[in-house]
């Protein structure tokens, strides 16, 4: 005879009820239990039977429930490590005990409060010279009047009636025509601890919140060459509840984009315009003003013609290398050439500059066949470039919105298959 005939009752069976004559009772009960929105319980009793019948339905369960009862499950009838009654099922149906009482608050408990998340907003010149920052904030600490109890006094709370000291509530959620979901979800009254003080007994500070809020000033240092995402950990800094130690405050450093430089790790992009003059004789200029407001002065090889978008590398000016500020990446710099306006051209003697200038490029010989002459008409049209971040994201090349329209790749074929290798249009 069964130590334990709970189970067998709430199918309505014998406790020498064959396999079939318990699957045929549990259709049974199901249809007659089923969720729906008439009747709030029947989705409680619904999902208590399909545990009883998951329990009774495996020969090896069965046997143990029969010798040992719910305890001999939860414990697995001695033959291997304990499982708490709650986590058995938590295991076999996604978290929920299926109105079996194991206790209230069967919630995981947490070791440790919860870290809160600052995304914190910086600029390109705060990673290369580094700061400082006080930031004003705003944590939960436990109430010293209560010392977290959240009870007035000797005041103690009392079961919560709306979940009966369990933490929890079904909910039911229509999933479609005829068909109704129930869940269990943290019962809203006593916010899943299965019990709650009376109004008149919760501490007049927090409210019987347990916590109150506190203001304080902290101070983050942010070292030189940090890289973009960089966490900053506050330790303990978080927020604060009875009885586990508070979490961390984490801020993540996001850079904003910036109007002159990129970065890729320790090395520093810029784009610098010179005029046909210095492409041509050469310069000798401040080119740049660095992050830190110092002018860096560059001199070109005498007797060197810049070509448009060719790049030069300024060593040990890039960015200070993190946890070794000594030291630095390089600055790569995209050098421009300015074409002088037209209306400078109507100031010059063109003839002399002619002469001055290289000889035009002479017509094609021997002529093609055919020759059309077409107009010559301007159009913007973005450049792709290679530079020494080929691959990187300082660029994104790519024509412009005008070039590549109506791409042979836009086109679909008619008679082309479907991924299923059938036509998409048949025959009826």
């Amino acid at each position: 005879m069964p130590v334990e005939t709970a189970l067998y009752d709430l199918l309505g069976v014998e406790p020498e009820a064959t396999e079939d004559e318990i699957k045929k009772a549990y259709r049974k009960k199901a249809r007659e239990h089923h969720p729906n929105p008439d009747d709030p319980e029947a989705g409680s009793k619904f999902q208590e039977m399909a545990a009883a019948y998951e329990i009774l339905s495996s020969v090896e369960t069965r046997e143990t429930y029969d010798r040992f009862g719910m305890e001999g499950i939860s414990g697995n009838g001695g033959r291997g490590p304990s499982m708490d009654a709650a986590d058995l099922f938590a295991e076999l149906f996604g978290g929920a005990n299926f109105g079996f009482n194991f206790g209230p608050d069967m919630r995981p408990r947490r070791t440790r409060g919860e870290d809160t998340i600052i995304n914190y907003d910086v600029t390109l010149e705060d990673l290369y010279n580094g700061k400082t920052v006080r930031m004003n904030m705003e944590k939960q600490i436990v109430c010293q009047v209560c010392k977290g109890s959240g009870a007035k006094g000797s005041a103690k709370p009392k079961q919560c009636a709306k979940c009966e000291g369990k933490g929890w509530t079904f909910i039911q959620t229509q999933m479609g025509p005829n068909q109704i979901g129930t869940s269990r979800a943290r019962c809203s009254e006593c916010g899943g601890h299965g019990e709650k003080l009376r109004e008149k007994d919760r501490c007049k500070k927090c409210k019987g919140e347990k916590t109150v809020k506190e203001k304080n000033r902290e101070e983050i240092h942010i070292e030189r060459g940090v890289p973009n995402r960089t966490r900053i950990v506050l330790s303990e800094a978080g927020d604060e509840e009875p009885g586990v130690p508070p979490g961390d405050v984490v801020l993540v450093l996001k850079c904003k984009p910036h109007p002159s430089f990129e970065r890729s790790g320790n090395d520093l992009l810029t784009t610098v315009h010179i005029t046909l003059s210095e492409a041509l004789l050469g310069f000798s200029r401040i080119l740049v003003t660095h992050l830190d407001g110092r002018g860096v002065h560059v001199t070109s090889p005498k007797g060197k013609i810049i070509k448009p978008g060719d790049s030069i590398i300024l060593r040990g000016e890039g960015m200070p290398i993190y946890k070794s500020p000594d030291q630095k990446g390089h600055l790569y710099v995209i050098l421009e050439v300015d074409m002088p306006e037209e209306s400078w051209l109507k100031t010059v003697d063109q003839p002399a500059l002619e002469a001055l200038l290289p000889p035009k490029k002479p017509e094609m010989d021997p002529k093609p066949a055919v020759i059309d002459e077409v107009p010559f008409e301007e159009r913007d049209i973005v450049d792709v470039r290679e530079t020494p971040f080929a691959g990187s994201n300082f660029f994104d090349h790519g024509f412009g919105t005008q070039f590549g329209e109506g791409d042979e790749g836009d086109w679909e074929d008619e008679d082309e298959e479907d991924e299923t290798g059938e036509p998409e249009c048949r025959p009826q």
